[in-house]
């Protein structure tokens, strides 16, 4: 049977979000001379809302904010607003767990480098999304990209910023085009970074090992993982890590708001087949964005 074909973005019914209102999805447009969509002047946040409950929804608008001053702009809704656009947003479009997208974004005044005198848009994006990776506890596969992740000295790698994500979707084509589900990524000294949108861990003799977040993001997710393995008595060291470890590694798995905890089964020919430690991990985290 065939599959359903999916219905394109700008063609879904429901309620956006707009600069401080709420309008019909169709109805939530820009310019085509926007400034962040010829400059890349756009900064997003990825939440996730469990049984109704927005989970480390102040975190994320917090770190919206932060990525927007380090793109030089403000954005112009506050912390509190922007959490209880969010809560009217689910209710108006009757979602209880869903992928929650706030944007934010420089407008059509300038065409140029500079931008100072442009308005700031912000939408806020409401759906329902199921996991990132439908088979996210079977494992997943990896291809090295030959795409790396720039010095914090070369991009605002701690902004959530559109730009950056260029080479991700890049590295997840090639790699999805060679068979794999997603990208594993260098940094620009050759050590392990994450993913094409989430941050690596590795199991090695039962202890946790994961790259210092020193040229890419520092997920949310990242860190509650790093806590719930500390608090059920795990070793965890965040460090610089290279191809050899993942050789040395008997589990590897990924974290982020939308891949949650996703075990990797294959990083090119390297196969991994305990999950024991990963499969714990996974449970806890459940119980953290469900609890009973």
């Amino acid at each position: 049977m065939a599959e359903p074909a999916l219905v394109p973005f700008d063609q879904r019914q429901g309620s956006i979000w707009y600069n401080g209102r709420i309008v019909d999805w169709r109805d939530a447009r820009l310019h085509v001379m926007s400034h962040g969509l010829h400059y890349a002047s756009c900064v997003f946040e990825g939440i996730r809302s469990y049984n109704g409950k927005v989970y480390k929804m102040g975190e994320h608008y917090q770190r919206f904010h932060e990525s927007a001053r380090l793109l030089d702009f403000t954005i112009p809704h506050s912390v509190a607003e922007l959490e209880a656009a969010t809560i009217e947003l689910l209710a108006k479009n009757s979602l209880s767990d869903a992928y929650i997208r706030p944007v934010a974004w420089r407008g059509s005044e300038q065409m140029a480098i500079a931008a100072d005198k442009t308005t700031i848009h912000v939408a806020i994006i409401v759906w329902d999304f199921g996991p990132y990776f439908g088979s996210r506890l079977q494992g997943i596969r990896l291809q090295l990209s030959r795409w790396r992740r720039p010095s914090a000295e070369s991009a605002p790698c701690k902004s959530k910023a559109a730009g950056l994500y260029t080479i991700c979707t890049l590295a997840k084509h090639e790699a999805q085009r060679a068979g794999f589900d997603d990208a594993l990524m260098l940094d620009y000294r050759g050590l392990v970074a994450e993913s094409t949108g989430s941050n690596i861990f590795l199991v090695i003799d039962g202890a946790l090992h994961t790259p210092c977040p020193d040229c890419f993001l520092d997920g949310i997710t990242r860190r509650k993982l790093i806590e719930l393995a500390k608090q059920d008595g795990m070793q965890v060291f965040e460090r610089a890590i290279s191809l050899d470890d993942c050789d040395k590694a008997q589990e590897v798995f990924l974290t982020g708001t939308a891949a949650e905890v996703t075990l990797v089964r294959q990083i090119d020919d390297k196969s991994y087949t305990e999950k024991t430690i990963t499969m714990r991990l996974a449970k806890l985290y459940d119980q953290e964005v469900r609890p009973q």
